[in-house]
């Protein structure tokens, strides 16, 4: 589909064809079938008991199938980005060259949209490879303003994500994410300054201080990504897509008793008009 010897640029066609770059550019070395099914077993048993580590993450896998080497279970993790106690993706991981920010939503009551935004990083697992989602999250409505996928775990693609979301809603008050290289790289924090957004970290390993996206990625695989075989990026963004305009317009949150998009649309318009 991309014709790199042809007119116009590689990023132009990505921009016509609604593609991110980095997924034509990056060409991963393929994983095998088995790590990938070993992968997939172990995104579910973190989601479900976050605080196992290398050897009990290979206990629960040997008590349902052949012995596996506990270094092997380690190094696969290591790929996800997976760590005991806190359920980050390779982000928490952080360039000691980047600056960290405090944390600035403790005892912080979050009463209307946008004065809170929170953004993280998690493994989407396939049949066939693995890619990396990212959202933006309004913490008060629980509503989706931006999203995107990438087969590499480089900053681009967050960075796509912040400015999609200011360009359609404007700017938040705060903005909350891990310690990972993404969101601490000069580039996605330059978008935040340049707005006036104040910047929001998590503790080191406190992975309880991002729970509302951590509890939005459980409701992503378990109502629609391990219900599908996407065999491709095209067919993981379409049906990850149309989940989150489920999410937003139809599927009432249980905590807040309505849809996100009316709790952040009605409580905006409240705001306006008082």
């Amino acid at each position: 589909m991309i014709k790199p010897e042809q007119e116009p640029s590689i990023v132009r066609q990505c921009k016509l064809l609604d593609i991110h770059r980095s997924g034509v550019y990056h060409r991963p070395k393929p994983t095998s079938p088995i790590n990938l099914a070993l992968m997939r077993e172990i995104d579910e048993i973190h989601l479900n008991r976050p605080f196992l580590g290398v050897r009990r993450v290979t206990d629960e896998l040997c008590e349902n199938g052949p012995e596996i080497n506990h270094k092997r279970i380690h190094r696969l993790m290591q790929i996800m980005g997976i760590e005991a106690i806190y359920p980050k993706p390779n982000t928490s991981k952080r360039n000691p060259a980047y600056r960290i920010y405090p944390y600035l939503l403790r005892n912080l009551e979050i009463n209307r949209p946008n004065q809170v935004w929170a953004t993280d990083i998690t493994f989407i697992p396939m049949p066939s490879g693995f890619v990396y989602l990212t959202v933006i999250l309004d913490l008060y409505s629980r509503r989706i303003l931006s999203w995107r996928l990438s087969s590499s775990m480089d900053s681009e693609f967050c960075v796509d994500a912040l400015e999609e979301a200011i360009y359609r809603y404007g700017t938040p008050e705060i903005l909350n994410s891990d310690q990972g290289s993404q969101f601490t790289s000069e580039a996605f924090t330059s978008v935040l300054k340049a707005h006036q957004i104040q910047i929001s970290m998590d503790g080191r390993g406190a992975w309880r201080d991002n729970i509302f996206v951590e509890r939005h990625w459980r409701s992503v695989k378990y109502e629609e990504v391990y219900l599908n075989a996407y065999e491709s990026m095209a067919e993981a963004k379409g049906g990850i897509g149309s989940w989150i305009k489920y999410y937003t317009h139809a599927r009432k949150h249980q905590t807040l008793g309505t849809t996100p998009e009316l709790m952040y649309a009605g409580s905006a318009s409240l705001r306006k008009a008082a």
